[in-house]
């Protein structure tokens, strides 16, 4: 089996044991950034890989308003009662933050790629929160949105997993990644970190 196909059957969740949580068990939320994601990003690419997956559209693509952008993914967040993954990038990241620093609600996990700096756009404090679930934040050495070092530093204070990605600039169009295999592999160990409601009711 190739690495792309065993990445993605991790992802579909084609588990052994009930117990073991699937992607099928969430909703998926794609949390852009700034200007949002074109059709070869990476988070692009993963919706027409993953036809469930949904994005969370802001009104303002060229205007990062925090509280705005944190409202429309309350907005959106409200629309289901599964348990959510949020799969975000650079100001999405912040936008996530910020949203679960007033409620996380059905948010189980996070991938934040390429966080957007919080100094650069003056939201320091309204991010400088512990994430109350698992996540992972992806950096690069390269990104001139935020250096490797300040994305481990806020993995740090967010409670996350830090994961170097080497030197791939914002982690976004321009990178290259294609489908962005790698990205896929640190999407399934976090759904392996969080005990899915799915199964616990089962189990239990």
């Amino acid at each position: 089996m190739s690495k792309t196909t065993q990445t993605q059957s991790e992802c579909k969740g084609t588990a052994k044991h009930s117990s073991v949580p699937r992607l099928a068990d969430f909703r998926v939320l794609v949390v852009p950034g700034l200007h949002g994601s074109g059709p070869e990003h990476w988070q692009s690419r993963w919706q027409r890989l993953y036809p469930s997956f949904e994005r969370v559209e802001q009104d303002r693509w060229d205007t990062p308003d925090l509280p705005v952008w944190s409202q429309r993914l309350q907005d959106v967040l409200q629309r289901d009662v599964r348990p959510t993954l949020i799969v975000a990038h650079s100001f999405g990241c912040l936008t996530t933050v910020h949203r679960a620093a007033a409620d996380a609600g059905l948010i189980a996990g996070a991938l934040l790629v390429a966080p957007a700096d919080p100094v650069k756009f003056g939201v320091v404090d309204s991010v400088q929160v512990a994430l109350p679930f698992p996540s992972v934040v992806v950096g690069s050495g390269d990104d001139p949105w935020m250096t490797a070092a300040r994305a481990e530093y806020w993995a740090g204070v967010w409670g996350s997993e830090f994961v170097y990605a080497g030197e791939v600039g914002h982690i976004n169009s321009e990178s290259g990644l294609g489908d962005w295999v790698e990205g896929q592999e640190v999407l399934g160990r976090l759904v392996a970190r969080i005990a899915s409601p799915v199964s616990a009711s089962i189990s239990g």
